[in-house]
């Protein structure tokens, strides 16, 4: 327990401070655990990619199989293993140490590509059938390690950085995975050979780089492990489930992969059947995939300032949809050259530039789309049970991936082309967004906070480091427009309980938005008393349970750009709570057009506009008895200064 202890408090209360990312690329306690987990997605990759092709293009040398849906059975075979094994695999990881668990994973590969090598070489369809789910028993194995590893070694504010590099290093491994095991399938004669030696030697270069993987205590040494698989996947998904928001950010991960899983298994097929392209162009369809997803996963520090921005969730279910939906428009009333192209002929092709880009953009948003939940999951995880809750993903990524190949087999079976199975996924991908964000209005509004300061404002944080990154608080600032409680809301790093007017709460189009932000109204005591009661109620409870509160003293917007009288009601809620004060102000917001600035109105020209400067700067913390309605407004004047 004690080496627990120190790996935890090195993280939390030492954080290294980095200027990118790519530093921890240096760093013993996350290089050698991501080049391991890099050359694991390598030699999947390598393998299905060079079984994939083989029974694609040269479906004659393997007896029994059907060239039209051997692509999508290989991706329901390897995913297979996470449902029979997850829920072991995630007590296992809680259970043991995770690097001599990456080592053990690693030894096991060496013996499974034998099996894998054997087969390429003899030809043997069902030899290869049986290492793609010895393959998917590996990964099964290693998922919940790799996802609980990081938060034991990154502090929380590198969680997001140390996440996109194992995403794009997961995308460029599958891109590399694709040039080798789609170039070496197609060598003539000797491909089976080569993708052979590729497999053990890649398995072998993994375990050699495992050796280096730094202690990672058990977060639960005395976990008594159930083996029966039924039993302890559900009690897994139970306790996925306590926790509202993370069981709904691990269904929306699971889709992103019924999403990936249905385009990544059509390319063979979409290649050949639509396109008429050689093999070679499948490895451009796929390089092109993995490098969006990428380049994605790498942008999502820099989109979301280096914590974790669930509003960068929605963004991407869009963008997946947006540019499926036109990929099926342009995969319309392609000629048809009466040969296979090759790659140059491909490119050649001005419309085939049109899918290549469909498939970047798609693949860059599904980026932005899966970084910020798998941080929000390993954030708001208990650290005893992160691994159970990573194996309950790694379930239902499996349900839904083995879902997604049997809805692309009976589509396929009922004549839908592979341009309609990409219209019904970006239909369903609609569907099943809508569904999620109606549930968890969080990630909606969120993202309405991160367009608004991307695209009305440019903010600048002064001490953002002084908003408590656990714990309670009351927050209080100026009131300038209508959108401060947006802009606090996307500059505060963890979900904020606004106390606003009982007439604004009751908005008819806002009102749903603002109960489901859990905001509480509040009236004037000669209006409603009893409200006013529940109001100061709702803060004691919220702060009592450890909850932010963001008051606006001044009860009113600015009609000058000054900063009001504070009122006394704040004084009410101070007195039930031991909880710090936050002063806050906003500058720069007064003259825009969600001011009362008499120029902000439209369509008259306002002060300030679309891309206005603006800064949110925070104070010292102020102990709730010695927190007067003068010392707070005199805080929050000197914080904003002259400029309104």
């Amino acid at each position: 327990m004690s080496d627990h202890t120190s790996v935890t408090s090195e993280r939390r209360d030492e954080p290294r401070a980095h200027a990118s990312q790519f530093d921890l690329l240096r760093e013993r306690r996350f290089a050698p655990f991501f080049t391991t987990q890099f050359f694991g997605a390598l030699n999947d990759n390598v393998f299905k990619i060079g079984f994939s092709s083989l029974v694609t293009y040269q479906t004659a040398r393997f007896s029994g199989v059907d060239a039209k849906t051997a692509a999508f059975l290989i991706s329901a075979i390897f995913i297979v293993p996470f449902v029979l094994f997850s829920a072991t695999s995630g007590q296992i990881a809680d259970k043991y140490d995770k690097a001599r668990l990456t080592r053990f994973v690693k030894t096991f590969e060496i013996a499974l590509t034998l099996v894998g090598a054997a087969g390429f070489v003899t030809h043997s369809a069902t030899l290869l059938y049986l290492c793609t789910f010895m393959l998917g028993m590996h990964s099964t194995l290693f998922g919940p390690v790799k996802y609980a590893y990081l938060p034991q070694h990154l502090s929380d504010h590198e969680l997001v950085g140390g996440n996109g590099l194992v995403e794009m290093g997961t995308f460029v491994a599958i891109l590399i995975g694709t040039i080798v095991g789609g170039a070496a399938a197609g060598l003539p004669g000797g491909g089976e050979s080569v993708l052979a030696f590729c497999c053990v030697g890649i398995a072998l270069a993994g375990r050699v780089v495992a050796s280096f993987v730094p202690a990672t205590p058990s977060m639960q040494p005395d976990l008594k492990i159930n083996w029966n698989p039924i039993s302890e996947t559900w009690r897994n998904l139970s306790l996925a489930r306590q926790n509202r928001t993370v069981f709904l950010s691990l269904l929306g991960i699971s889709w992103l992969w019924f999403v990936g899983a249905t385009f990544l298994a059509s390319f063979f097929n979409f290649a050949k059947d639509v396109l008429s392209a050689s093999p070679d162009v499948v490895t451009v369809l796929l390089a092109t995939f993995s490098i969006g997803i990428g380049l994605g996963s790498m942008l999502c520090e820099r989109l979301s300032r280096r914590r974790v921005e669930i509003g960068l969730v929605p963004l991407g279910s869009i963008g997946i949809s947006a540019f499926a939906i036109d990929l099926y428009f342009a995969s319309h009333a392609l000629p048809d050259p009466g040969h296979l192209l090759s790659v140059g002929e491909f490119l050649a092709g001005a419309r085939h530039w049109r899918i290549l880009a469909d498939l970047f953009l798609l693949a860059m948003f599904g980026g932005f789309y899966s970084v910020p939940l798998y941080a929000l999951i390993q954030s708001r995880c208990a650290p005893t049970h992160r691994a159970r809750i990573i194996a309950a993903n790694n379930i239902l990524n499996a349900l839904f991936m083995i879902v997604s190949a049997l809805m692309a087999m009976a589509l396929t079976r009922a004549g839908v082309g592979i341009p309609g199975i990409f219209l019904v996924t970006a239909l369903l991908n609609v569907a099943v967004a809508a569904y999620i964000y109606l549930l968890v209005p969080e990630f909606l509004l969120r993202f309405v906070a991160w367009v608004l300061v991307h695209t009305f404002y440019r903010i600048r944080l002064v001490h953002p480091e002084r908003l408590p990154e656990e714990g309670a608080a009351v927050l209080v600032c100026n009131h300038v427009s209508y959108v401060d409680a947006l802009v606090l809301a996307a500059a505060s790093p963890r979900p904020i309980r606004f106390v606003m007017d009982h007439r604004i709460f009751s908005t008819r189009f806002a009102s749903w938005a603002f109960r489901h932000a859990k905001a509480i109204p509040i009236a004037p005591r000669h209006e409603n008393p009893a409200l006013l009661a529940r109001a100061y109620d709702a803060c004691e409870a919220a702060l009592a349970d450890g909850e932010l509160v963001c008051i606006f003293p001044e009860g009113k917007l600015t009609k000058t750009g000054d900063i009001n009288t504070f009122h006394h009601g704040v004084t009410e809620i101070l007195s039930r709570t031991n909880a710090p004060v936050i002063p806050m102000a906003l500058r720069g917001l007064w003259g825009s057009v969600f001011s009362r600035h008499e120029d902000a109105r439209w369509p008259r020209p306002v002060k300030r506009g679309v891309m206005s400067r603006l800064t949110l700067a925070v104070g010292e913390p102020i102990p709730s008895p010695v927190a007067t309605p003068e010392r707070l407004q005199a805080a929050v004047a000197e914080l904003r200064g002259a400029r309104k």
